[in-house]
């Protein structure tokens, strides 16, 4: 099961992201453990939905180890350093359609925690929102959390920000597409303009005027692209109370679908 699921391939590209173990002067603390066996508890985590107290002996590391240590590699961003790694070795690699980028938004259940808010979609339940910004094949570039009655328009600009340059096949990195496609939900005056500006052709629905349906050809790629996120199954209710470890789960799904992609090309 580990080797399924975190291949050799893919722990070549972690290991060197992965901060080095600190013992403290004073003795005592965490005891050092196999830091492969841990990350791969965490991916087993985030796929199955269970809760860390559940976690298998088979992996060899305690539940209260790979807890601490998720923790401690969310503080130091590895789960954003993982994702930009896979990315960058799937520029490289002529991977990404630059043509456009695509965005889209699901909410899901929220049970505690900060970036919750009463759902609009369900009866005003408190929910969390997923918000995901993919290449013109659905590959998802950025991800981003919020309240789930955060409003559509304020969350593209801060999607747009976060694309990384990314390594490219040829040429400088890239971190600007050639359209962005989005429903009625983005559209804004301020949006549209905002993107002109940045030299991003504006492919986004207006109210009354233009119907989300002829988007459907494209939109379908960000709704598989969400699909693709929500089997990990840590991610369809949320229960994490802090609101930077469901995002952290978040990104490191992203981060595993990316790679997904990456396997399929050097296939």
């Amino acid at each position: 099961m580990s080797l399924r699921l975190v291949p050799d391939e893919l722990w070549l590209l972690v290991r060197p992201l992965l901060p080095p173990f600190a013992s403290r002067p004073q003795g005592g603390g965490t005891a050092p453990a196999d830091e492969r066996a841990v990350f791969t508890a965490v991916v087993f985590v985030l796929t199955s939905g269970c809760a860390w107290r559940h976690l298998p002996p088979s992996f060899g590391v305690s539940p209260a180890t790979a807890h601490r240590r998720f923790a401690a590699w969310t503080e130091v961003g590895l789960w954003r350093r993982l994702h930009r790694a896979v990315l960058d070795e799937l520029g490289a690699r002529g991977g990404l359609d630059w043509a456009s980028a695509i965005v889209g938004a699901a909410s899901v259940r929220a049970k505690r925690g900060a970036l919750t808010g009463p759902n609009p979609v369900d009866r005003g339940k408190p929910g969390s929102k997923l918000h995901v910004l993919s290449d013109a094949q659905g590959i998802p570039v950025v991800v981003g959390v919020s309240a789930a009655n955060t409003n559509d328009v304020l969350t593209l600009k801060p999607l747009v920000r976060g694309i990384p340059a990314v390594r490219s096949r040829r040429g400088p990195p890239r971190r600007r597409p050639g359209k962005l496609r989005a429903d009625k939900a983005y559209h804004s005056a301020e949006n549209r303009s905002w993107l002109r500006g940045r030299g991003i052709a504006v492919r986004i629905a207006r109210p009354g005027v233009e119907s989300s349906e002829r988007l459907g050809r494209h939109r379908w790629k960000i709704e598989r692209t969400i699909a693709w996120l929500f089997s990990y199954r840590r991610l369809t209710v949320r229960y994490k109370r802090k609101a930077s470890h469901f995002l952290a789960f978040l990104g490191l799904a992203a981060a595993l679908t990316c790679y997904k992609k990456l396997t399929k090309i050097t296939t």
